[in-house]
């Protein structure tokens, strides 16, 4: 049973959502983002209140219903408030920069590795260690803050690499001396 998919989403006095047969279009005072709804799902909007309803009960529209009802409450939160993930780099000599809108990255590689985000996408380096990805869709900065973090995620040894802000990582015990 989906319990987020019938849930209700409440509409911020800012934001402005317009539905078209099977398309959302939220507007708001960071930018604008529109989805395609599946034909199993129906929505409803009263009184600045979304609802989404099945219109046939089967696995695919009960996956799909909870799915549409998180990805709707995101475009409302990212046109309202915004997305972000905060990334840390540890490790000597690793360090990062902003060269225009692109990152670069020296994390021990023979060649610096070179990451252009989208245009919707914000990327800012503080103190060469720690990486800011902010934008409306969260989808997006999620996919691009993974893109960073695989370049040289954290190695269980030392902990050196591209790690997220709120990552924990367990540390192995290594090989025991003679």
């Amino acid at each position: 049973m989906s319990r987020i998919g019938k849930q209700e989403i409440i509409i911020p006095n800012n934001i402005e959502v317009i539905i078209n047969k099977n398309e959302i279009l939220v507007k708001g005072k960071k930018g604008n983002l529109s989805y395609k709804i599946s034909e199993l799902i129906e929505i409803e909007t009263k009184n600045n209140i979304i609802k989404l309803t099945k219109k046939k009960i089967t696995q695919k529209a009960q996956a799909i219903h909870g799915l549409s009802r998180s990805i709707i409450n995101n475009m409302i939160q990212g046109v309202s408030k915004g997305f972000e993930k905060k990334l840390i780099i540890e490790g000597v000599g690793y360090r990062s920069q902003i060269d225009g809108r692109n990152l670069i990255l020296n994390m021990g590689y023979s060649h610096p590795v070179k990451i252009e985000p989208p245009e919707d996408i914000n990327i800012k380096v503080e103190n060469n260690i720690n990486i800011l990805v902010s934008g409306i869709n969260k989808e997006t900065v999620g996919q691009i803050a993974a893109t960073i973090r695989s370049i040289r995620p954290p190695e269980p040894y030392k902990g050196k690499g591209i790690r997220y802000h709120n990552e924990i990582i367990k540390k192995k015990i290594g090989k025991a001396g003679k």
